[in-house]
């Protein structure tokens, strides 16, 4: 039976046999986490700005099929197909940022939604990923091609995108999108002086941000400054650290917690302290964990792969998804100044679910095993 299956010729039969289980496996065990914490975070949120009860949950497990779903597709893609995929989701993207900025709903003194249909959408999230496999490619070509101006072209599009960010204002996904790419860039032989000259870019763009737009002021005032900080910030991220101090390491028990009651946004930015509180500190190393293996497998199975387009794209791609996962989690822990960005597959969000569930899919495309089964899957991932 089990020799029948393994020769199943039809693509899901394909693809089960080539993709990678373990990150599979381990995305999913996100995914139920996320579930689990929605319930328990989401119904406080809800009731507090005057919706159902169950409101946030039920938004959460309709994503979820939606973002698996992306995930699925985009994983049976071949490298050929992902580019065309990504070209056509970043160039849209792009145009939708600029129509953001013109046009864009403003939430906490920041653009980053459009409204089409009655659904909000941030076209950030998906330019971020696209933009790292269309750098993948430029550099692709340039190993192919010597004269090929690939590093100039890929940086190009990465301070385009960095600066619509930033005229969100979004510092924080301007700096894992700037990150990401850069360790692309770096392993595809970044000259020194481009390093130089990437740091001290970010470093005067983080200036000046700080100088002279007041919603990053505040933020980093409330955390290098607490005694002239906002208020506001002060607040959640003291009740987010009496959070984990409340749940201790087994927590309090699910439902038990307080800072889903306190905090508005429990189900999103500080969802990791919803973990710690009612779950314990146990729970919160097991989600790092996942994270740090999300990220280390999907390096180690590109790290000595003869396909150089899939190395850089999995690299910027996984690095991004453990930059991401970082920023959340560290806000929590009061490790790094408030930003607003959700933790992968577990934090409530739209946009974000679906444009992960994207980028993962396109990590499990790239790692899929050659060799799955009688010598066919050879001639599918090709």
């Amino acid at each position: 039976m089990d020799k029948f299956i393994r020769r199943d010729a039809s693509v899901l039969g394909r693809w089960w046999w080539t993709v990678d289980h373990w990150l599979l496996w381990a995305v999913l065990m996100l995914v139920a986490i996320g579930i689990v914490l929605s319930v328990s975070a989401s119904p406080c949120v809800a009731t507090k700005i005057g919706a159902s009860r169950y409101f946030f949950v039920k938004r959460h497990l309709l994503m979820v099929p939606l973002a698996l779903g992306t995930m699925l597709c985009v994983s049976l893609l071949s490298p050929s197909n992902i580019r065309k995929l990504a070209t056509i989701i970043f160039l849209i993207g792009i145009l939708a940022m600029v129509c953001v900025l013109l046009w864009g709903q403003e939430i906490k003194g920041s653009k980053r939604w459009l409204s089409l249909f009655g659904v909000s959408i941030q076209p950030s999230e998906f330019v971020k990923s696209s933009l790292l496999v269309i750098v993948a490619w430029l550099l692709w070509e340039r190993q192919m091609d010597a004269h090929f101006r690939g590093i100039r072209v890929a940086t190009i599009l990465i301070v385009t995108v960095a600066a619509l960010n930033i005229c969100q204002p979004d510092i924080g996904m301007a700096f894992v999108t700037i990150a990401s790419a850069t360790v692309q860039i770096f392993i595809a032989g970044m000259p020194l002086a481009w390093a130089i000259g990437s740091v001290f870019g970010v470093t005067t763009c983080c200036a000046f941000a700080y100088m002279f737009i007041p919603h990053v002021t505040q933020r980093i005032d409330s955390f290098f400054r607490p005694e002239i900080g906002d208020a506001d910030q002060l607040y959640q991220v003291r009740q987010s650290l009496e959070a984990f101090h409340h749940g201790g390491w087994f927590g309090c028990g699910p439902g038990e917690g307080i800072i889903k009651r306190l905090v508005p946004d429990a189900h999103s930015d500080f969802v990791f302290s919803v973990a710690g509180e009612e779950y314990g500190i146990f729970l919160c190393i097991f989600i790092v964990l996942l994270f740090a293996f999300i990220v280390i497998r999907s390096l180690l199975a590109v790290i000595n792969s003869q396909d150089i387009f899939a190395m850089f794209a999995v690299t910027g791609l996984s690095v991004q998804f453990g930059l991401q996962a970082f920023v959340n989690m560290s806000t929590a822990v009061k490790l790094a100044p408030t930003k607003g960005m959700t933790l992968p597959f577990i934090s409530y969000g739209g946009s974000s679910m679906i444009a992960i569930g994207f980028s993962v899919g396109i990590i499990l495309a790239l790692t899929r095993r050659k060799h799955g089964f009688s010598g066919e899957a050879s001639a599918y991932v090709k």
